[in-house]
């Protein structure tokens, strides 16, 4: 499967993973969108290839909620509570056999939660539930919705979630070598084996160490309502007597949750960051967005060098390709799910015949049509359609092979559903042609809070009722995984419009993909970085300040595309289309697939995490008091440090060391790029106090004086100390 190196021992503990939704089946809905789903393939890729792996979530009686649009195209918000036991989740016992709970500070009392079991193949998923009989009415309502209720609700989710967590993981004799945290949500967590190792004897500071070093965060958005900040009378209010057991200052514990805006805020993503070593974009862009964003938490450190990495997302292949095509995959490689693809992987797609090939494309995109014509009959006679216009509605869906244009995914505004609407006659040029007949589909939910998000649905629902675009541009409520996957196999272009750069990965495009979808995207996220020109459409961002000229840039090269190209190519030159299908296929299967992920993340983030861990854990976790003290006079010395530029040819400066050694220092010459730049590390000369003895870097516009540690996890994770400008 993987390099032997790069596996972390099942005896020496497993990996953590906490998250506040889990997209794993279609009937458990405590999902709400991509995390959710992610977060499913996670678990089941975790399965497919036997890592040691457990998940921690909220079971929420109430779901997320079901979507169905009435006549105006309202979004309304149907609840249907669940029943564990019918879904195939089974009550937690203890070793004497009794069910568990487990305990979480509220306020001044403590709430019970019951702990619920659902194997994700071999991956345990663990729920953690507040309807318990020792909890007050209002209390037992806490898991009941997720992202239900408002920030106080939000808070008490997310300390269930983070302490009840560790507690749970304890009390069934777990003990990680890695915890995952899969946004900030579960950020708790650390907080909670902070207080775990403070009881047994280590010091605040020492004790955020040993935590931090086994602790890997993904950060999943760029968009601020996806950061929680919550106020310090908040946290006083709901952890007041657990803040004090930490034994710190007040100042200290909730300054690890500060951000750059200042003010009484607790943000749960800068409070991950701190008590964490290892973090993570979800693609190559979205981690120099997040660098940028967070850049506040690494003091004069350039945002290009801080210690936030990237793993782009993928899509666990088993879920999402279609029946048919797992079928021939199977033939070609019957291990195919047990280890990550490569290109090689998938040269069976090329040799299948024009005839095979063409039918399963076919055959995919009738269930969906099927699917549309079943889903739409239903949601017009609920909203009282009459018969006529009905049959307007569905016309195109019974055309032998129509192209099928599909946008389907959460609907919040930065996604531009609406984008082509700005052309209105455009866009009813490209639908309307009967010699080569277009359907566009959208579908999705909007957050039942997100007016701006509803808006977008309601004025899309108008626009396809109008005369002109009835039967020909189709809104469908109902969004879940199981529509997910009719429309990603059966769809012939997948549509994606987001404001460059908010998409921070997007996998629905992926999973269009591997079924043989063309992408039209513009080149944010994923699409930046598996767009080669021939297995899709990129568009490329306009940088334009204003955002009215910048949507009605991109909205007509969107529009040039799909009239110029795509149904040009789709109705006459057919055989080019579907080259384009195939390749598609071929080169993004093996990069988005899952298992590739997952390998990416063990190598680079879990294996690095788990050693970091063991070293800071030696000598009864000495090494960690001894780094935290090396720390704390690091920071005291810090303010002194200075650099004197003496001679440029050969590079020779003098750091005024400040009472710190020199091996306590690196010294760096080097531009300010990213993982591309270039470095070169200056030699201490002891007898004159000097670094240098290298040639000035042409590229170099900066001379830095870094901490350095053997500790350290990323030699930029402390900030820089001094910082000298060249010219």
């Amino acid at each position: 499967m993987f390099d032997d190196d790069s596996k972390i021992d099942p005896s020496q503990g497993v990996v953590a993973y906490l998250c506040a939704e889990f997209g794993v089946d279609e009937r458990l809905p405590i999902y709400a969108g991509g995390l959710g789903v992610l977060a499913g393939d996670h678990l089941k890729t975790a399965s497919d290839l036997s890592l040691p792996l457990v998940a921690v979530g909220l079971l929420y009686r109430e779901g997320y909620f079901r979507q169905t649009l009435d006549a105006a195209g309202q979004q309304h918000a149907q609840v249907d509570p669940l029943d564990p036991a019918a879904l195939g989740l089974h009550r937690v016992c203890d070793a004497r056999g009794q069910r568990l709970e487990v305990l979480v500070p509220m306020a001044e009392h403590a709430l019970h939660l019951n702990v619920w079991r659902y194997d994700v193949g071999r991956v345990p998923l663990f729920l953690l539930d507040a309807d318990h009989p020792a909890n007050s009415e209002a209390d037992r309502a806490v898991t009941s919705r997720l992202y239900g209720g408002g920030s106080d609700t939000r808070l008490l989710q997310e300390i269930v979630l983070g302490i009840g967590a560790v507690r749970a993981l304890r009390a069934l004799g777990l003990q990680p070598s890695v915890w995952h945290l899969n946004e900030g949500h579960a950020a708790f967590s650390a907080l909670e084996r902070i207080r775990e190792a403070v009881q047994g004897g280590l010091s605040f500071g020492a004790a955020r160490e040993l935590v931090a070093a086994r602790t890997v965060f993904t950060t999943h958005t760029p968009v601020p309502a996806g950061h929680d900040v919550f106020s310090y009378a908040q946290l006083h209010h709901w952890l007041g007597e657990y803040l004090g057991s930490l034994q710190t200052t007040e100042r200290r514990l909730l300054g690890l949750g500060s951000d750059h805006r200042g003010g009484h805020r607790f943000n749960m993503t800068a409070f991950a960051l701190r008590t964490s070593r290892f973090h993570n974009g979800v693609s190559r862009i979205h981690g120099g967005v997040a660098s940028i964003a967070e850049a506040h938490i690494w003091p004069g450190t350039p945002a290009a060098l801080n210690p936030i990495t990237y793993v782009t997302n993928a899509v666990h292949l088993p879920t999402f390709l279609a029946p048919e095509w797992r079928e021939r995959m199977a033939k070609a490689l019957p291990e195919w799910t047990r280890r990550p693809l490569e290109r090689a992987d998938t040269e069976w797609v090329d040799a299948l015949s024009r005839e095979e090939f063409g039918s399963v494309r076919r055959q995919l995109k009738r269930r969906l049509l099927d699917t549309l014509r079943t889903r739409l009959q239903a949601q017009h006679a609920r909203n009282g359609l009459d018969e006529q216009r009905t049959a307007q509605a569905l016309s195109r869906l019974d055309q032998e092979d129509p192209l099928v244009l599909g946008f389907a995914r959460r609907f919040a505004t930065y996604k531009r559903a609406t984008l082509m609407l700005s052309d209105p006659e455009r866009l009813l040029r490209l639908l309307s042609r009967d010699d080569r007949p277009t359907l566009l589909v959208f579908a999705g939910k909007a957050h039942p809070h997100d007016k701006g998000g509803q808006e977008l649905i309601r004025r899309l629902y108008e626009t396809a009722l109008q005369p002109e675009f009835i039967g020909r541009l189709l809104v469908v409520e109902g969004y879940d995984i199981a529509f997910a996957r009719a429309l990603v196999q059966g769809c012939d272009v997948w549509l994606n419009t987001p404001e460059f750069p908010m998409e921070a990965s997007g996998t629905s495009g992926m999973k269009a993909a591997v079924n043989g979808g063309i992408n039209v995207s513009i080149l944010d996220g994923w699409w930046a970085e598996g767009c080669d020109g021939q297995n899709g459409y990129g568009l490329e961002p306009v940088g334009a300040a204003d955002p009215v000229e910048r949507d009605r840039a991109e909205a007509t090269a969107l529009l040039d595309v799909l009239e110029g190209d795509v149904q040009r190519l789709y109705f006459d030159d057919r055989a080019d289309w579907e080259r384009r299908s195939r390749h598609s296929m071929r080169t993004l299967i093996p990069m988005f697939g899952s298992a590739r992920m997952l390998r990416d993340y063990m190598t680079r983030l879990y294996r690095p995490a788990a050693v970091h861990g063991r070293l800071m854990s030696e000598r009864n976790s000495r090494s960690a008091v001894e780094f935290k003290r090396w720390k704390k006079l690091l920071e005291t010395q810090a303010p002194g440090v200075r650099i004197d530029l003496r001679s440029r040819s050969p590079l020779e400066v003098r750091v005024d060391l400040n009472g710190l050694h020199a091996e306590d220092l690196r010294v760096e010459a080097g531009g300010v790029e990213g993982e591309q730049a270039e470095l070169h590390l200056l030699r201490h000369d002891p007898e004159h106090a000097d670094f240098g003895g290298v040639a000035l870097p042409p590229q170099a516009t900066q001379i830095r004086v870094l901490p350095s540690h053997a500790l350290m996890a990323n030699r930029y994770e402390l900030g820089c100390l001094a910082v000298h400008e060249l010219a």
